[in-house]
């Protein structure tokens, strides 16, 4: 037998009192003369033996008394046969898994639910006393405190679920940083409470314990789950064109170990559905589910794919935002001699487009980083700042099209464009008769969207053309004549694209400009200059960068800070303006209010209480993925270290009993109490009865 807390056994000194009352008799007695002495001294002897007696009896029942309630208050247990157990002196940290997979049920109860109730009988098991400090996946300033079981059992009623999973490995560190500010001795003691999904765990080999420590494992859930997520969302085209049908592509992953089949899936927009499907996804895979839809009105779009797949209902919903004809920005900059009026024609007359012409002489290069597809025409030499200034733009991710002067600066443009890899750029001889291109390939995708079933295999007729250079083709070819040579080419360059034509679009040089191949081809290389936007963001990021138009954060000489708004919620993150992007810090649960929560959903992005732009954010897939460790994988995984000990699992009847016999030994201080009080009746008893 042990004693919790052993310095009260120096109160079993005060058992000697009752023996020193008895052993020392302080009255005095006084001597009574009566006549029939004989008589007096027979009832006289028979008196003081029984008050001896008596007296002996009540002395031995006080001292058990005292002696039985000091060991209660030393309480005394028989240790646990594993040899160990939790030490009052040290820390005893909690810790319940809330992220969004505790959100499977067993029972009709959550595992969260589960988790709560059992750490709640668990706490009845800790003596008086005992240092508890509450964790979750939160890492909130709440945890820094300790408390009793009845203040950990008042928080374990506030706890949500929460978007920000952590590793195992991130909860340990925590647990002892926090509990080593409150006894940095050691010997302190943790216990989990997880379904240990494995996708978001991390590496449990990398678990250190102190050797005084102990770490107790409660699995609550070891069964992997099916489950539905998606993956991932992106259109066939790169933006989404108003009152047109456009294409929606919606990967869909099965985590689960049986196909499933005719799954209904909705895409929402608004509120409102604009298109369905059914989808069947095979066990462990995925499968691409297409929409086709059409939109009414410009401008930002809610956007949700939406499916039912109980249990598991966090990620039913996916969030993303449309860009419905956004302005796509052209810059045509031609050389003094160009009078042609093609370009202004293609671009001017259409509401998508925003364009701009100007004097290649006279532009300010800044102007550049602006605009999604710049049009050089005519220039006889390309150099200097604009130079630079063009080839930064490319490799940032704009669209470059070049079409040469009748007479261009061969050395300027072989400079130029070397850096694009094109080189060998010759002249032609201009005398030459004009011959006609051959047709394109009208199964590339390029032109998947400008010749339709009806004109797959119609005959076309091509223009005549004259080319006043030629060079090392480089990327494909769009265009050529019927020899090969190269009339129109895209080369990939980094982030963007450079196109370089091979003729001016004057009429003596062919008749190009004039053909029905001209404007698709022109809307087709602004539309794909466009970069497409990022449709949907994830909380696990700790970054996000945003791309605004002409915005800037000082106004009226002081500085304004972006807010995030969900509904009635609304904060300022860390964030950086650099030019016109916008780089966003996201913040996580312990740094938010205690009434914010960050759900899945659209967040409006404020300047000034001016809405900049609709963002969407949803929950990381490794949430989604419903694998978890099982019992017999985490023994194997901890069988060589001592100070961790692993639980079957969370819903055994006697975890709690099981848990109090093997940590705290079984337990004695009731049974001490209740001889005491046994003590004190029969000293009462004898008081009463022995007359």
């Amino acid at each position: 037998m042990q004693f919790l807390y052993p310095f009260f056994l120096w109160g079993l000194l005060a058992a000697a009192i009752p023996l020193i009352i008895h052993l020392f008799n302080f009255r005095r007695t006084k001597k009574v003369y009566f006549t029939n002495v004989a008589f007096l001294r027979a009832v006289n002897t028979t008196t003081s033996s029984f008050r001896r007696l008596k007296h002996l009896l009540i002395m031995a029942a006080r001292m058990a008394f005292i002696i039985a309630l000091v060991l209660a208050f030393a309480q005394p247990f028989i240790p646990s046969k594993s040899g160990s157990k939790v030490k009052i002196g040290g820390i005893t940290s909690l810790y319940i898994d809330n992220s969004l997979s505790m959100q499977n049920e067993l029972d009709k109860k959550t595992y969260l639910d589960k988790a709560i109730n059992k750490t709640e009988e668990l706490l009845l098991a800790f003596p008086q006393g005992s240092k508890l400090q509450l964790v979750t996946n939160d890492f909130s300033a709440d945890e820094h405190a300790i408390g009793n079981t009845q203040q950990i059992k008042e928080r374990t009623t506030s706890i949500k679920f929460t978007h920000s999973p952590r590793t195992l490995e991130q909860v340990l560190n925590r647990q002892k940083n926090l509990a080593s500010k409150h006894n940095s001795q050691g010997g302190n003691q943790y216990v989990w409470f997880s379904d240990f999904q494995k996708s978001t765990a991390g590496n449990l080999s990398k678990l250190a314990l102190d050797s005084n420590s102990h770490l107790f494992v409660v699995p609550v859930q070891a069964k992997a789950l099916q489950n539905i997520f998606v993956d991932s969302v992106w259109l066939n085209t790169p933006f989404v064109r108003e009152m047109q049908v456009n294409q929606l592509s919606v990967k869909l992953f099965n985590t689960g170990e049986k196909a499933v089949e005719n799954l209904p899936v909705k895409l929402l927009i608004d509120g409102l559905q604009v298109s369905s499907t059914i989808a069947t996804i095979p066990a462990k895979s995925s499968t691409v589910s297409n929409f086709s839809f059409n939109i009414q009105g410009k401008g930002f779009k809610k956007a949700n794919i939406s499916f039912d797949d109980t249990p598991i209902t966090f990620d039913n919903d996916y969030f993303f935002v449309l860009n419905v004809a956004p302005k796509i920005k052209v810059l045509h900059l031609f050389g003094q001699n160009s009078g042609d009026k093609y370009l202004p024609a293609v671009f001017a007359n259409d509401s998508i487009f925003a364009f701009k012409s100007y004097g290649a002489s006279n532009i300010d290069v800044g102007i550049f980083k602006t605009v999604d597809f710049i049009i050089l025409e005519g220039l006889q030499s390309i150099e200097g700042s604009m130079k630079t200034a063009l080839t930064d733009f490319v490799r940032a991710g704009g669209s470059l099209m070049v079409i040469p002067n009748q007479s261009p600066d061969l050395n300027s443009y072989n400079a130029f464009l070397s850096v694009f890899n094109i080189r060998n750029i010759q002249d032609k001889n201009i005398n030459t008769a004009s011959t006609p291109l051959a047709e394109p390939a009208k199964s590339s995708s390029f032109f998947a969207d400008i010749f339709d079933n009806t004109t797959q295999k119609e005959m076309m007729q091509m223009p005549n053309q004259q080319a006043v250079i030629n060079w090392q083709a480089v990327g494909d070819k769009l265009l050529s004549f019927r020899n090969n040579q190269a009339f129109l080419t895209v080369s990939p360059v980094e982030k963007g694209k450079l196109y370089l034509l091979a003729a001016p679009l004057a009429i003596q040089f062919g008749e190009f400009a004039r053909n029905a191949l001209f404007v698709p081809i022109m809307y087709k290389i602004a539309a794909q200059s466009v970069i497409q936007e990022q449709a949907a963001f994830s909380f696990e990021s700790n970054t996000i960068a945003i791309v605004l138009d002409n915005v800037k954060a000082d106004v009226n000489g002081r500085k304004s800070l972006f807010t995030l708004k969900r509904n009635k919620m609304e904060f300022i993150p860390v964030q950086n303006l650099v030019g016109n992007t916008l780089m966003i810090e996201l913040p996580k649960a312990n740094q938010l209010n205690d009434n914010q929560v960050l759900e899945s959903g659209y967040y409006e992005l404020l300047l000034d209480g001016q809405l900049q732009k609709v963002l969407a954010f949803n929950h990381d897939h490794n949430e989604s993925i419903m694998d978890f460790y099982s019992v017999n994988d985490l023994k194997n995984i901890f069988s060589k270290n001592k100070n961790i000990e692993v639980f079957d699992k969370i819903d055994d009847a006697d975890l709690v009993d099981t848990f109090k016999e093997q940590n705290f030994g079984i337990s004695l201080w009731k049974y001490f109490l209740i001889a005491a009080l046994a003590f004190l009746l029969i000293e009462i008893a004898i008081i009463k009865m022995m007359k």
